[in-house]
């Protein structure tokens, strides 16, 4: 994959192997102000442990996750088809379990 088209970064207290690979329109969609208090932290536990997971049917994968932190809202993260890359990452209201 070009990453030309993709930002790899981490955090503060973040380890090696839980840095995020993103597209640069989820690192620009995040500045939304409905989007800007989702941290990598949730997004990663989405990815890592979701409740659910589905393939779209352009490959990419859905994954959600309840966030304690906020009110045990779902948090769905949207990856591309190579199942690492973050594509969008937002609370979902209307995932049902």
């Amino acid at each position: 994959m070009d990453w030309v088209d993709q930002v790899q970064y981490g955090w503060p207290g973040g380890t090696d192997d839980t840095i995020m690979k993103a597209i640069r329109h989820f690192l620009y969609a995040r500045s939304r102000p409905d989007r800007a208090n989702i941290q990598d932290e949730w997004i990663v536990r989405a990815i890592q442990h979701p409740l659910r997971e589905e393939r779209q049917a352009e490959g990419r994968a859905r994954r959600w996750a309840r966030i304690p932190e906020m009110d045990h809202r779902a948090l769905r993260a949207i990856l591309l088809e190579d199942g690492e890359t973050v594509h969008n990452a937002f609370f979902d209201r209307e995932f049902k379990e």
